[in-house]
């Protein structure tokens, strides 16, 4: 996995990172601690000119989830999980999530996990 640093910073609500194979603009809750997201929207441009969409969220924050659905009866009783464009890590905070995305187009995963964003 490459291991230059990306460099990253605020856009409005947008927190973007900027690393040799693409630009990912998440957008975080406002005021949360960025090593501590579990559950984020992000876009992600890369160098060819295509844009994808995923919603990263970790291990521990579907199990939150579906602990509260059983409670609530949601999804059947918690008894599954579905996001369309769903990406699972196991850490949290955007400095992991952008590692995942990174080895994922190092490996040549990265257009079978993510969502594609037609022009």
């Amino acid at each position: 996995m490459s291991h230059s640093t990306p460099s990253g910073g605020w856009d409005g609500p947008w927190y973007r990172v900027h690393t040799e194979q693409f630009e990912a603009a998440f957008l975080p809750n406002a005021g949360e601690d960025l090593g501590s997201v579990d559950n984020v929207d992000v876009f992600v441009d890369l160098k060819d000119g295509s844009r994808w969409s995923a919603t990263i969220i970790t291990l521990a924050q579907v199990e939150i989830l579906m602990k509260r659905w059983a409670a609530s009866g949601d999804a059947f009783g918690g008894r599954y999980f579905w996001c369309s464009d769903g990406l699972i890590v196991r850490d949290a905070g955007i400095s992991n999530m952008t590692q995942v995305l990174t080895g994922l187009i190092e490996t040549g995963e990265f257009t079978q996990i993510l969502q594609r964003i037609e022009d």
